[in-house]
């Protein structure tokens, strides 16, 4: 019986166990899920692919062991497992490949978490984030990415709806200030491997669109503008789904002179050409652009972007250092002339200080780190809690 104030501990619990919540340095296992459309790292089109392969690569040169679970052939450091035999680019928009793939991941993340052992899983995918209360069924908190916009009622409702189940990072301060109710842990710039891409001090004589055609990524604009500042456009990207298709022949086509060149789709290797011979990138959004990874591509390769002030271009631009943020359509054409004389190493610079691969490691560790804490921390709180009763002295 005891004597004193508090009842004895019913089993011994190690404070290394439950109290250490110091994480650094430790080695992760990571299940990092991604959509079935492109591969990793996508051979052309796949913002997200991209980010994804220098983030896996970034952490596991950190030290860390991750799993990527996703379609079609390995093509980073981390190990691979493809659940389905190949990309499906041609299924992208339909709404069943996204539902059967979280369904294919979930599986898979049960046999590696009953073998090999996972800390947590970090989706890329939207309908993935559903399988969560799954996950933490075996233990696992799941860290979502939000690509996409969280500013539209049904993506609102989407998140909102997750709760707590999932701990979301946003990719721009501005798509956090859009939703700050969403359980937001965190917010990681995209990033990428500035040696991966080629820098260049002469320009051509053309500016560049390069993006998805949609009226929401302004290549219409985008014309209209080159068109006023009297030089070539070079357009492209991604045009193959019904709604883009429609709206080039709509809003683009008739725009077109002899003097503009629709590239089509450029592979990894085109892109990067196009991107370090151009004057400028213009980039006229009329969106809540989450991020805009064309935009450090550009700068990364010496090449000033000239934008529309929208979504996060005031986080990744410097308005008369690396190009020119406009609050209209009209002041485009004075901006595509004014970038002529900014310093295309002070592009590449930015991109290098703000947005390599290793901040993008970084980030995500120290998201890794205040997860895991947070649960170490609540568990210790639960047991302590239901083993240590508090006895009032009488």
């Amino acid at each position: 019986m005891s004597t004193g104030l508090f009842a004895p501990i019913s089993a011994p619990i190690a404070s290394s166990d439950l109290l250490s919540t110091d994480h650094v340095g430790a080695r992760f296992r990571i299940a990092m899920v991604v959509p079935p459309y492109f591969d990793v790292p996508p051979k052309a089109y796949g913002g997200v692919e991209a980010v994804v392969a220098d983030l896996v690569d970034s952490l596991v040169a950190r030290g860390h062991d991750v799993t990527l679970l996703g379609a079609g052939e390995p093509g980073t450091k981390a190990k691979f497992v493809p659940v389905w035999e190949q990309a499906m680019p041609h299924r992208l928009g339909e709404p069943f490949p996204e539902v059967v793939h979280a369904l294919k991941v979930r599986r898979a993340i049960e046999r590696i978490a009953a073998t090999s052992g996972v800390d947590l899983v970090h989706d890329h995918t939207f309908a993935g984030p559903l399988n969560a209360p799954a996950y933490l069924g075996l233990g696992l908190p799941t860290v979502v990415t939000v690509h996409g916009p969280v500013d539209d009622d049904d993506c609102y409702r989407y998140y909102s709806e997750l709760g707590k189940d999932v701990s979301l990072v946003a990719i721009s301060d501005r798509q956090r200030e859009l939703a700050p109710d969403l359980n937001w842990v965190g917010r990681v710039h995209n990033a990428l491997h500035v040696d991966q891409w080629p820098f260049q001090v002469e320009k051509g004589d053309y500016a560049l669109f390069l993006g998805r055609f949609t009226k929401t990524k302004g290549p219409h604009l985008a014309l209209k503008a080159a068109h006023a500042a009297g030089i070539p456009l070079v357009l492209a990207g991604k045009c193959s789904e019904a709604p883009e298709l429609a709206y080039f022949e709509k809003e683009v086509r008739p725009l077109l002179t002899e003097r503009d060149h629709v590239f089509g789709l450029a592979d990894a290797a085109a892109k990067r050409k196009l991107l370090a011979g151009a004057r400028c990138l213009l980039f006229p959004i009329d969106w809540e652009e989450p991020f805009g990874m064309v935009m450090i591509e550009a700068m990364v390769c010496g090449t000033p972007v000239v934008a529309l002030r929208g979504g996060a271009v005031p986080e990744v631009v410097v308005d008369g250092v690396t190009g020119r943020i406009c609050d209209d359509p009209a002041e485009l054409p004075a901006a595509i002339a004014e970038v002529r004389d900014l310093d295309p190493a002070a592009c590449r610079a930015h991109v290098e200080a703000n947005f390599g691969a290793g901040t993008l490691g970084r980030g995500y560790e120290q998201v890794y780190h205040q997860i895991l804490r947070s649960r170490r921390l609540a568990r210790a709180a639960q047991l302590l809690g239901e083993t240590v009763p508090v006895r009032i002295p009488v």
